[in-house]
């Protein structure tokens, strides 16, 4: 018989795997792996192509289809830089809260799914729960697309994903989907005094971010259609993370680097976006070949993540509303795995404990109240597929 774990244990336990987006995470894997292999389970990873990180997915119940997917993720947000007042890697209870790297996003729904599994083996399931913990989420969810091949390879069709990220234990049926470019701008180095003969990379990117800074000024001051109104903000948004180039102050910078990332409404094709980048870079391209034939500006791409559409009486909503009693709109402007696992025929929502303003932040939290309104929905959902 496997070891046994409260929902607040497994939750300490995940959080004390370093499972940092740029590092690997099969610490946490192995041991995951362990655990359900302790209750009799088969479980099947799926790595990257480094083989430094995998994710993890298994099935329990009869393997019939029409199975429901619970599906989570392994990686965290980087903690450097941040003021946290307690260990991140370590879970403590303050005031009703549980602080800790990951607690809310979203290592607190997997220590729940992952805690009840003994439950779920128990129970005499009439319809199969698949567990899905993906790698690489917090890099584009570039993670879920293999697993959810390797899934349907291994497993009969699922019908339903429940995505638990942290909702607040509400329905959501819509989010905006997410599209990035990697841009590299390689200049021309001068001395700085003498900047009109030479090309610097960092101010030619500055002029590539500054065009996302207008688009998001003219996309606030236009009047949302459709879909769009539900959101905050009601518009596709742009966005630049992080920028890295340059060599000294007074060397005209050879290179420069950033990432370029869109979040559209779903009803804005992210083609057409990148494709108005592109053309806008290709303008400033041939401006500064004009100084130096070595410049240039190389627009990669680095990921797509798919909007989650509201689907017309759908499966995942009926079964998340019986088991929440929430009957409210609900969208969310972040990205999830919901759209990929959409994209392939199942009904998906968005639902699990935790609030998104907690998320990435130092001093993360989880309330130990939205810790057990997660468990019983949890709870709920085996009585469900037991009958």
């Amino acid at each position: 018989m496997g070891k046994i774990y409260s929902a607040r244990d497994m939750l300490e336990k995940l959080v004390s795997f370093r499972t940092v987006s740029r590092d690997s995470n099969l610490e946490l894997v192995d041991w995951v792996k362990d655990y359900l292999e302790g209750h009799g389970l088969s479980v099947h990873l799926d790595f990257d192509q480094d083989q430094r990180k995998a994710s993890l997915f298994t099935e329990i119940g009869p393997a019939v289809p029409g199975g429901i997917v619970l599906s989570g993720h392994t990686d965290v947000v980087p903690v450097d830089g941040q003021m946290w007042d307690t260990d991140p890697w370590q879970v403590t209870e303050k005031d009703g809260r549980l602080f800790g790297r990951g607690t809310c996003d979203m290592k607190g729904f997997d220590a729940i799914v992952l805690a009840l599994v003994p439950r779920m083996v128990e129970a005499d399931l009439a319809r199969p729960i698949q567990i899905a913990l993906s790698r690489d989420e917090e890099l584009g969810c570039i993670g879920a697309p293999p697993m959810i091949r390797a899934m349907q390879s291994v497993f009969p069709p699922a019908s339903v994903t429940i995505v638990g990220e942290p909702t607040m234990m509400r329905v959501v049926t819509a989010h905006k989907g997410g599209t990035g470019l990697w841009v590299r701008v390689r200049g021309h180095e001068v001395h700085s005094s003498m900047i009109h003969k030479g090309v610097s990379a960092v101010m030619t990117a500055s002029r590539l971010i500054d065009w996302a800074n207008q688009r998001n000024k003219e996309n606030s001051t236009g009047q949302p259609t459709g879909i769009a109104r539900q959101f905050d903000p009601p518009y596709t948004t742009l966005h630049v993370g992080t920028v890295k180039g340059g060599t000294a102050s007074n060397i005209t910078a050879k290179n420069c680097e950033f990432g370029l990332e869109f979040r559209c409404i779903p009803d804005q094709d992210p083609e057409e976006w990148k494709s108005r980048f592109i053309e806008f870079a290709g303008s400033i391209t041939e401006e500064v070949q004009g100084i130096s034939k070595e410049a240039g500006i190389k627009v990669l791409p680095w990921y797509d993540v798919p909007p989650l559409a509201p689907e017309e009486g759908g499966a995942a909503e009926t079964i998340a509303r019986q088991l929440t009693g929430d009957n409210g709109t609900n969208v969310v402007s972040y990205g999830t795995e919901a759209g990929q696992f959409q994209e392939t025929g199942h009904s998906v929502v968005v639902c699990g404990p935790g609030s998104i303003k907690q998320a990435h932040q130092p001093n993360e939290f989880m309330t130990k109240g939205q810790l057990e309104a997660g468990e019983k929905f949890i709870k709920d959902l085996i009585e469900i597929c037991a009958n």
